[in-house]
């Protein structure tokens, strides 16, 4: 049986123009030739560095923008082959929940009325009745209560309105929803809400989220399976449990050194790269990441590696990856006595705080 959706060969590269008559003298390669699946039910999660491409990913399967090259099949269609009409319908099964919640709600809409249009659009309500009721049903959902729907979108608080997104995105029944960084601009412990809400919400509906995030601790809770993209290619994929217990591509070890963590007595060496990402315009040959790798060797510079599946579903665009040193351990060590004493005053005000509320 054939994944709910599959991408081949996607690109998009986007011209720059210059000079008086505004010709374009170069292509910003953006997205440059990704490959992969989600299957239903599934959550996979795209992550990288800020400019990989994977806001772009997310555009171009919606469509909301057109891709230079390569395919997008959804349920066995392909969505580039459709017209303006046709996609129109297919869309009702293709949702996305944007990053600023503020920005994605149009002000000057009641939440009603925002949550009713696209009942109204895709002929779901066959009433005004009807439409009321699912709106109410639809807060619900989302944790917001029906009287809700009377409100402007600025009567909320920034984790009420990513629900109200959400309930907008569930408004039309989907099947995979686009999520690109929907928890990046609320506080931890909003985050945490709102994770947890969407893990419920496909639990109870089986859908499929593409989750775009640049943060891999929030990766870590919701994803099945994550891509990691680096300028424009995905450099590996595999199932989130293998991906942190084993990453194998050198980029991939930098970012995952990178998370913070949550225990103060334990310290982890940090796989720091050297330099500046290059830029998108003119991409250097061979593997991308060879004038930041640190166990780069000398036909990185000019062979392009392919994303290699080794069976087990792990696949890694680096053929040297079976040679590398293991990546740094976690280390726990004991805090000097004046940094412990300095964290278990910290403790206990906290503590002391969280009883006098």
């Amino acid at each position: 049986m054939s994944a709910l959706l599959e991408v081949a060969g996607l690109a998009k590269h986007f011209p720059v123009k210059s000079g008086l008559f505004g010709r374009t003298s170069a292509h910003v390669r953006a997205v440059d030739g990704v490959d992969f699946h989600v299957e239903a039910g599934e959550t996979l999660a795209v992550v990288g560095e800020s400019g990989c491409g994977k806001s772009t990913v997310g555009r171009l399967v919606l469509r909301l923008i057109e891709p230079s090259a390569g395919t997008v099949r959804f349920e066995g269609d392909d969505l580039l082959a459709l017209d303006a009409e046709q996609m129109r319908a297919r869309r009702r099964r293709l949702q996305v929940i944007f990053q600023d919640p503020y920005a994605s709600l149009n002000p000057r809409m009641t939440v009603g009325a925002m949550l009713g249009e696209p009942l109204h659009l895709h002929n779901l309500a066959g009433n005004e009745a009807q439409r009321r009721a699912r709106v109410g049903e639809l807060l619900e959902l989302v944790g917001l209560r029906p009287e809700h729907a009377r409100r402007y979108p600025h009567e909320f608080s920034g984790g009420q309105r990513q629900r109200l997104a959400i309930a907008r995105a569930l408004a039309v029944e989907p099947r995979l929803i686009v999520a690109d960084e929907p928890v990046s601009a609320l506080d931890v412990s909003i985050q945490a809400q709102v994770i947890n809400l969407m893990r419920a919400l496909q639990q109870r509906f089986g859908l499929a989220y593409i989750f775009i995030s640049h943060d891999l601790a929030v990766v870590k809770h919701i994803a099945d399976r994550i891509a990691v993209m680096y300028l424009g290619k995905i450099v590996e994929t595999a199932a989130t449990d293998e991906l942190f217990r084993n990453p194998r591509h050198p980029y991939t070890r930098a970012l995952l050194s990178a998370v913070p963590l949550p225990d103060p007595t334990a310290v982890r060496e940090r796989a720091l790269l050297e330099g500046d990402i290059p830029s998108a315009m003119n991409p250097p040959p061979g593997c991308r990441f060879h004038t930041r790798c640190p166990f780069v060797r000398e036909s990185c510079r000019t062979e392009v590696p392919t994303l290699a599946d080794d069976g087990t579903g792990h696949a890694t665009a680096c053929p040297w990856w079976p040679e590398l040193p293991p990546p740094a351990p976690l280390i726990a060590t004991t805090l000097p006595d004046h940094d412990r004493q300095r964290l278990e005053r910290l403790q206990a005000a906290f503590v002391s705080q969280t009883e006098a509320t």
